[in-house]
């Protein structure tokens, strides 16, 4: 990242970020940079962990693949390339998007774990930049009052639903027959 400090440029792409080697996570939207946060807390990637796990389990012997974080989704591959992101849990159902280093274009089905210093970006700017990229399913998961909005992406709009730990049975609905148990990913 001191080339960016040297280079004093304001705009970068996915050849850029791929440069950058300071051993410091990034996240790269309309081509600004944004530095991700130190690890997150234990009960982030318990709950990160537990709805991989479910989703792994549901989608073994299927065409689809999740993938857990850090992993590269390079949101506008076949345009500008300037907007790359990591989200906490992803599912790609069309294999030609995996490239080996990177998602290219809108994962299926996307879920975020909102922390402090991350729920303004997951909320606001990456709602609306999935929603764009054409992301058909986008869940924030907030840990803190052990919740989820999912948003269903519905004639360019999302849609959205709201689920408690109560909910037994969430559906991902663009994963048909795949059900979430929020009470197993909040426990007590």
């Amino acid at each position: 990242m001191e080339a960016l400090r040297k280079e004093r440029r304001e705009y970068f792409t996915y050849a850029d970020y791929r440069t950058w080697d300071d051993n410091k996570r990034y996240e790269l939207i309309d081509g600004v940079p944004y530095l991700m946060s130190p690890a997150p807390f234990l009960a982030h990637q318990e709950i990160a962990g537990e709805f991989f796990g479910q989703l792994r389990d549901f989608l073994k012997g299927k065409p689809c693949k999740v993938f857990i974080a850090p992993v590269d989704v390079r949101l506008n591959a076949d345009k500008l390339d300037d907007t790359v992101v990591q989200p906490d849990i992803l599912v790609v159902c069309d294999r030609s998007k995996l490239d080996g280093k990177s998602v290219q274009g809108a994962p299926d089905f996307i879920i975020e774990i909102l922390s402090p210093s991350t729920s303004k970006q997951d909320v606001i700017v990456k709602f609306n930049k999935y929603m764009q990229a054409g992301v058909r399913e986008y869940w924030i998961v907030d840990p803190e009052n052990k919740s989820v909005v999912a948003h269903i992406l519905k004639d360019g709009i999302y849609m959205t639903r709201a689920y408690d730990e109560n909910n037994e049975a969430v559906p991902v609905l663009v994963l048909e027959g795949c059900t979430i148990n929020l009470k197993e990913v909040f426990p007590g």
